[in-house]
Parts: C-alpha cells; sequence; structure tokens
C-alpha cells in the first residue's frame, strides 16, 4: 500500500494508513505533495520491526512507557528530542540503517510524482526552505555561478542541510525544453570553470583563458556538471593550492562517482523549476544523515588521496596552468 498524498494549498486532513486522521501542512501557494507527520510514525515502527521487539520491549528499551510508544506508532504524539536521541543510541548500538530508511521513504516518494516527459526528477535542499519564487539567488562564489542548484542524489542535498535546523528537502523537477544549456563534462573545463566561479583565476584577468571560462556560461539558463561535494572539496582545494595536478583532480572525479549538479542560471531556467514534493526529517534521521555524510568525507578523501598519490607525477598543477595562461596559452 502506497504512504498517502497530499494536494493543495490549504490545511487538510487525511487518513493514515492505520486509519487515524493526520493534519498535514501544505506550503503556501505550492501544488504538491508534503510527507507529514505519519513519517515518524512510520519509522518507529520499521525501527522497532527491525529489532524485533513488541511495543512494551520497544518502550522498556527508552525508559518509556507501552502507551508513549503506542501514541507514537499511532500518530497521536512525536517523540521529543530527548526521546529521539534515546532511539539514536539505541540504533546505533543494534545497527539499525535508519539512513538506508530514510533513503527508501524519499525513494517512494520520489516514484509517487507524476510530471510530463519533458521534465526530470531532482533533489534540492535549503537550508531555510524555499519562500515565494524560484530564482538564481545563490552566493556568489559557487561551482557555477549564482543559481538554484539541484542534484540527481539525495544524498548530497542531505548532507548540505542536515546541520541547519530549519533546513528543507524537496523534490523537484525542471523542464528541459526550450532552455539554453551547458552540460560540462568532468574534465579540465570543469575543475576551471569552477575554478573562475571560485575567484580562483582573478591574477590572470582579461586573458584569453580567464575569458574563455567567464563566456563559458553566458547567456545560458541551465548548467549540467559533476557535483562538488564535501568529498571532492577536499580534492578541488588541494588542486587550487598547489598540492595535486589536474591528472590527479579529474581522475578523483571519476572515482569517486558523485552525481550530477544543474544549476538554473537564470530567471527562464528558474522558471522551469517546480517544487514536487518536500520530504520532512526528522531530528532522528538527521542525526543519522550527520553520520553518514562524515563516514563519506573520510572514505572519499581516502580515495582521493590514494588516486592522488597514483597521479603525483603526471599532469600540470593549478599555478602552471595560469602561467602558462599569462603567456597567452589556452
Amino acid at each position: 500500500m502506497q504512504p498517502p498524498f497530499l494536494f493543495g494549498k490549504k490545511q487538510r486532513t487525511v487518513n493514515h494508513l492505520v486509519d487515524k486522521k493526520i493534519t498535514f501542512d501544505i506550503i503556501k501557494n505550492r501544488e504538491n505533495i508534503i510527507w507529514g507527520d505519519y513519517v515518524m510514525q512510520t519509522l518507529i515502527k520499521q525501527i522497532r520491526t527491525y529489532l524485533n521487539m513488541s511495543q512494551a520491549d520497544f518502550a522498556e528499551n527508552l525508559n518509556v512507557t507501552f502507551a508513549t510508544v503506542n501514541r507514537w506508532e499511532n500518530g497521536r504524539a512525536i517523540p521529543n528530542k530527548l526521546a529521539q536521541s534515546k532511539m539514536y543510541d539505541l540504533c546505533k548500538e543494534k545497527s539499525v540503517p535508519v539512513y538506508d530508511m530514510t533513503l527508501k521513504k524519499i525513494t517512494e516518494a520520489a516514484k509517487a510524482v507524476k510530471f510530463e516527459p519533458d521534465r526530470i526528477l531532482l533533489y534540492h535542499g535549503s537550508k531555510a526552505g524555499i519562500v515565494g519564487n524560484i530564482e538564481p539567488k545563490s552566493r556568489k562564489q559557487c561551482d557555477f555561478g549564482k543559481g538554484f542548484y539541484m542534484g540527481t542524489e539525495p544524498s548530497q542535498a542531505l548532507t548540505l542541510i542536515c546541520d541547519y535546523k530549519k533546513s528543507k528537502f524537496y523534490i523537484v523537477s525542471i523542464r528541459m525544453t526550450d532552455l539554453e544549456k551547458l552540460d560540462v563534462p568532468a574534465d579540465i573545463d570543469w575543475a576551471m570553470l569552477v575554478a573562475y566561479h571560485r575567484g580562483k583565476m582573478e591574477k590572470i584577468n582579461d586573458t584569453l583563458f580567464y575569458n574563455k571560462y567567464r563566456d563559458m556560461t553566458k547567456d545560458k539558463d541551465l548548467i549540467i556538471g559533476s557535483i562538488a561535494n564535501d568529498r571532492m572539496f577536499f580534492v578541488i582545494d588541494n588542486f587550487f593550492v598547489g598540492s595535486v595536478t589536474d591528472t590527479a583532480l579529474i581522475n578523483s572525479l571519476a572515482a569517486l562517482q558523485l552525481g550530477k549538479q544543474y544549476a538554473a542560471v537564470s530567471k527562464k531556467g528558474c522558471d522551469a523549476v517546480r517544487v514536487e514534493a518536500e520530504v520532512l526529517l526528522s531530528y532522528l534521521e538527521r542525526l543519522f544523515i550527520k553520520e553518514v555524510a562524515e563516514e563519506n568525507r573520510v572514505k572519499g578523501i581516502s580515495l582521493a588521496n590514494d588516486i592522488c598519490k597514483k597521479y603525483r607525477r603526471e599532469g600540470t598543477f593549478f599555478d602552471e596552468i595560469l602561467d602558462e595562461a599569462k603567456t597567452g596559452g589556452q
């Protein structure tokens, strides 16, 4: 049986899977789905089932009453931060895959979204939530400049927002037709485009090399390229400071398989984006998201280090590339 969904602009009441009444808040002025409080009660039941515990056993492990657990699972109450912290400790001790449960929830929400053939489904994390119209208003020194950023992997968006209390996780779609697009391959052009937008090339301002990357995204609506998440930040920052070569950087990018990011960098591009659903995240889930994000970062850095060692004598360093550009190299 599929989870219940709610469409509309106002607050309404719908039947839950267990025939209880749950109230959902719908994002004002948006026709979309929101996964509400029932998600928490479903997660609690999933955890308890995984542990093969009765409600009484689960309550005893959390030092709460049977009635409390029963209310949680029936949607009549939501566990507070302290109770969710206790759940976190129990799940850690028993190796409960809460993060995987969260990804499954997101996957199910994405599968339930109906969208037109000219659209693709992506994920977006916002530190404070989307308010008003979607606009290209991120901080300037993002990978591809100011824009509304989306990604193919939910884990990337989750990593970006897990530390922010008011953050929101969205499933979005973008209409791909009639947009001026630039798809940047995972090669030196990607690295140099990121370098330009992060302000790393200003010392060669007005050279042909500089102008190439300045103009690369000119008059574009949508930029598509590899994601430079926490794992890739380590490598690309080391490239910018001269610790690794371009060959090591590109091989790390390919090996880490981070997925693609889509940046709507114009009004037309942003107007093509539609919020399809918001997936609510509990405090418990955020704790596991932070933990997995850190584990992935450490693994990524270790892998990148191995690759950088392998290619440390191959390729060109960033300052060498810029020095060549000053003399007219492209």
